[in-house]
């Protein structure tokens, strides 16, 4: 199976020697690229790829308030950005707004594969000089909150959302939550993708992660 890509960035040469160590891999193809913010929404919601490369600093508003559009355009797209900067600010912003990773540019082409294949995967990715700083992050706004406010409370999860994240949680397959709260399975996987998007995570493990941390999955 071919994993579809569609590449951001405001320079012709650097999308055309991304695209190239992208298509090195016979499982990942390039099916659209785009110069500036608007275009790359645009462009997501065209192809409807399975990740979107996308730069930090474009024309038309950047890539940080590009996220939230191309992913109500594209809910199943994974967005992964490459950027040459490497300021808090900036990738504090870009992970508040639904990114699933963060790559400096500095990164290889191989760790550049390395990246995208893993976001695909569902794993979130980051520069190693820049994991710590959004573990720091992610662990300073769980410290000193219940679970309730630091889960519930700003997210703005429905109470049935927080009951559904409470039985992910505890370790449950979707098919076991759907039995238990009488729903189907799609509807249980709808929920989960609203969390997802409320909670700026990508991944079941780490939601599971964040529950755990905030004593989600100790509660009844």
């Amino acid at each position: 199976m071919r994993h579809r890509i569609v590449v951001a960035d405001d320079h012709p040469m650097w999308r055309d020697a991304v695209r190239a160590d992208l298509e090195r891999d016979g499982d990942l193809i390039v099916v659209g690229q785009a110069a500036d913010a608007t275009t790359a929404v645009a462009t997501a919601a065209a192809h409807r790829p399975d990740l979107v490369l996308l730069d930090l600093n474009m024309p038309g508003g950047g890539g940080a308030a590009a996220i939230p559009n191309i992913l109500e355009r594209s809910p199943a797209s994974k967005v992964l950005m490459l950027s040459a900067s490497g300021e808090e600010a900036d990738v504090l912003a870009a992970v508040k707004a639904g990114a699933s990773g963060y790559l400096l540019k500095s990164a290889t082409g191989e760790e550049l594969l390395s990246a995208v294949r893993a976001v695909i995967a569902g794993e979130p990715v980051f520069s190693p000089s820049l994991a710590a700083l959004v573990l720091g992050e992610f662990r300073r706004v769980a410290a000193g909150l219940s679970a309730e406010e630091s889960i519930a409370g700003p997210s703005g999860l429905t109470a049935r959302e927080t009951e559904v994240l409470r039985l992910v949680a505890k370790g449950y397959a979707y098919r076991e939550i759907a039995e238990r709260l009488v729903v189907s399975v799609r509807t249980v996987q709808n929920h989960v993708q609203n969390i997802f998007r409320k909670l700026h995570v990508n991944s079941r493990y780490e939601l599971m992660r964040l529950a755990m941390d905030t004593g989600l999955d100790r509660q009844e």
